[in-house]
Parts: C-alpha cells; structure tokens; sequence
C-alpha cells in the first residue's frame, strides 16, 4: 500500500507528462495520457485544478469535519468546568455522577473521550501483558466476603500507627471500613461481629489471606489452636477460605478498594485522634456504597442490594 506522499509524487509525475504535451500542442493530451496510465479523465481534471506546479499541492487534505451535530455544547463544557472548580480533582467515574445529577445526558464512553482530549494530560497507551481470566463473583450478596487489612498512610496520622480494616462483598461490591490502633487476632474478631452486625445482607463465606491476625494455619504451632477471628467465624456459623501463599490477587477485591480508598479518602484527609479517624471513615463508608461503579453497570453497590432483596 502506497503512502499519502507517494500517491502525491506519482500525480505530480503524471501532470508533468500531460503539460509537456500541452507545450508539444497536443490538444488531447489528457484524454491520452490518461488512457495510458488508465485513470478517470475526470481525476486527471481534478488533479490538474488543485495543482500549482508542486507536489505539496496534491497532498491528500484532511476529510474530518470541523463540526458534529452531536459533539458536546458549550453548556455541557462549561458544567465540567464549573464541577471541577467546585469538587477539586475527582476520578472520571465520580465526576460523571455529578454531571448526571446537574442533567448530564451523555454516555460514560462519550464522556471519558472527550474528558481525556479537553482536561486531562496526555498519558501512554496501557498494553496489558496477558488477558485476564473471568472470576466469578457469585450469584448474590453475602455468598463470599474479602477481608484484608492496610496500613494508613503517614500523611494523614497525628504520630500513631492506624491501621484500616476492609469487608468487601464480591457481588454487589458492598463496602465496610474500620480503623484501628492495631492490627491482631482479637481485633479481627470484633471487626467481623461488628461487619455482619453492620452488612445489610447475610455473610455466607469471608475469604482472608494467611495473615497472622486472621490465621496461625501456616506458623507450625505444635498444636493447632482456633485465633479469635476464626472462633468469631465458628460462633457466627460462616465458612473460611484461605487463599494461597503470595497471591494478593485473589484477593483482587478487596486490594481494588483499597487503591480507591487512597485516591479518593485518603488523598485528602488528616487525623487528628483515632476517634476522628474513626468518624471520618465512617462517613466515607455511608458515601463510597452510593458511588455508581463501572462493574455493576453504573449502579451503586446500594442499588444491587436492593434489587436482590425486592
């Protein structure tokens, strides 16, 4: 396949052969060289009305509109401006709620596109190594929990380690947090009383890693003893799964919301007492669960849990 200017060349070169024609005082030397070389007499006319002697000037112009009847308005841009200015930096997904909220009736897809172009910075194209397999996250609420445990970050601590408990459901996508002092066996215990106290749902199954404030499973204690969490799980009659050595990413769940609790909680916050930590994450935990998700559809994990239960 030839290319734009090779295409441009060879025009250029046929033009030349008609001119010199024209020069000789043949008066038919279109038609005749254009038979020659078998291209359409009306091309050759076409060619020969854009050309000033040049090749440049047979360049293939550009056929993209300048305008389209459904690009976005002036309105439209001016309410991404001024949501903005008003909410500081939000990710696309929660920027978008806000826009539906003002009367934003565009596509997530035609959003983020012109999004990118308009505000946000040029970034690389991402290639994935591999396509990732399909995970199956259950059929409804509560048939499998993903529990882990984060470090808070330092910018926000008044001088003590805090560390955040995480409960996410697999299917609905349902969000309970805690923050603690400290991260052990007892505290995991009471975390999930008050985790299914809390869960509009009923919690079939909770999916950990091999941590030791969840487990003692892979510690070679001489005699196998029961930590307060799994004895809170026999008590609360709910099963447990462990997942394998050094594969965070069955745990994708739960590892996924920890990355948006750091953009958008963490990224912004400062404590200054656990019990301001405390309030503060609980007010995050009522907000995050009404959030619209790409995964559920652009349906907050609220909404999926409705639905189930009506």
């Amino acid at each position: 396949m030839i290319s734009i200017t090779q295409k441009a060349r060879w025009c250029h070169h046929f033009l030349k052969r008609i001119e010199k024609a024209r020069k000789r005082g043949d008066k038919h030397s279109v038609s005749r060289i254009s038979g020659y070389y078998r291209v359409p007499v009306k091309s050759a006319y076409d060619w020969l009305y854009k050309w000033d002697g040049t090749w440049k000037s047979l360049v293939c112009k550009s056929h993209r509109p300048h305008s389209h009847p459904k690009a976005h308005t002036v309105e439209e841009t001016q309410m991404m401006i001024m949501v903005t200015r008003e909410c500081g930096f939000l990710a696309p997904l929660l920027m978008f709620q806000e826009l539906i909220e003002r009367g934003y009736a565009r596509s997530y897809g035609g959003f983020k596109r012109f999004f990118r172009r308009h505000f946000a910075p040029p970034t690389a194209p991402r290639v994935s190594p591999e396509k990732p397999k399909v995970y199956h996250g259950g059929s409804f609420p509560g048939e499998r929990v993903q529990v882990d445990v984060k470090y808070v970050p330092r910018a926000c601590l008044y001088g003590e380690k805090l560390y955040q408990y995480t409960l996410v459901d697999e299917y609905s996508r349902w969000c309970y947090r805690e923050i603690h002092a400290e991260h052990s066996a007892y505290i995991s215990g009471l975390f999930l009383r008050r985790a299914v106290k809390a869960a509009p749902f009923a919690i079939h199954m909770v999916q950990t890693d091999n941590g030791h404030e969840f487990t003692n499973a892979l510690f070679g204690q001489k005699k196998e003893e029961l930590t307060r969490f799994e004895q809170a799980l026999v008590e609360l009659g709910i099963a447990y799964r462990r997942i394998r050595v050094g594969t965070p990413k069955h745990n994708g769940r739960v590892e996924r919301q920890h990355g948006l609790d750091m953009k958008r909680f963490y990224k912004r916050q400062k404590f200054s007492s656990l019990e301001d930590a405390q309030q503060k994450i609980a007010d995050y935990n009522s907000w995050s669960n009404t959030r619209i998700k790409t995964c559920l559809s652009f349906r907050s994990p609220i909404h999926i849990i409705e639905s189930c239960s009506a």
